[in-house]
């Protein structure tokens, strides 16, 4: 079973290259394998957190929670995502917008017990924005109140099966006229992909480089 010591220790690591991590996941062009990357003549990207908040279950399972965008959102509606959004002038750093917006769309305003680490920094393209992510452990998941104008699912990845290749996936998408290669997590029925797959890829690697072969094995 994978503990928040294995955790800790993953986000302790003296060396990590998140790179083969993030490739792995990353949506790119079929002919040229060129993942997107933001335009040096375009203005400069915007910021946002977003905050992958491990806690246990009842049987001390660790899981990751994500949430599934309304359909009605102007951007990135229908996908699933960690919660958080746009950096506010008065936030102090990435952690405070993601812990910020977590309580604004999941009425989870309790500070997490503790705060892991960063992850690496993703673009995202179609909204030209970098976001930043943080990764937190709480001990107990409280009764959420999802914002329904934001939130249309609440669940949980657990951890272990991001060792499961059978739900790594991909499709092919035609994207500004270039046949995209699309790699997803299929999770609970949920396609997870784009920057958020990026970002469990990397949480998987750094577990990995930490957690017993032994451990990482699935049904």
């Amino acid at each position: 079973m994978i503990t928040l010591a294995h955790l800790r220790a993953a986000f302790n690591l003296s060396e990590f290259d998140p790179r083969p991590a993030l490739v792995k996941m990353a949506p790119y062009r079929a002919e040229t394998l060129e993942s997107p990357y933001p335009d040096p003549s375009a203005p400069p990207p915007n910021e946002a957190g977003v905050l992958a908040l491990v806690y246990p279950d009842d049987e001390g399972r660790l899981g990751v929670l994500l949430t599934l965008r309304n359909d009605k959102l102007r951007g990135h509606s229908g996908q699933v995502s960690f919660p958080g959004g746009r950096r506010d002038p008065t936030d102090p750093d990435f952690t405070a917008t993601a812990l910020r917006e977590t309580c604004e769309e999941l009425g989870l305003c309790n500070p997490p017990t503790e705060i892991l680490g960063m992850m690496t920094r993703i673009y995202i393209p179609p909204s030209h924005f970098y976001v930043h992510p943080t990764v937190a452990y709480l001990n107990r998941l409280p009764s959420l109140q999802p914002n329904p104008e934001e939130v249309a699912e609440v669940f949980t990845l657990p951890l272990q099966d991001l060792f499961d290749d059978r739900l790594k996936q991909h499709d092919y998408h035609q994207f500004n006229g270039y046949r995209v290669r699309v790699p997803y997590y299929n999770v609970q029925g949920h396609k997870v992909w784009g920057a958020t797959a990026v970002m469990l890829s990397e949480l998987e690697h750094r577990l990995r480089a930490v957690v017993p072969s032994e451990l990482l094995q699935t049904r």
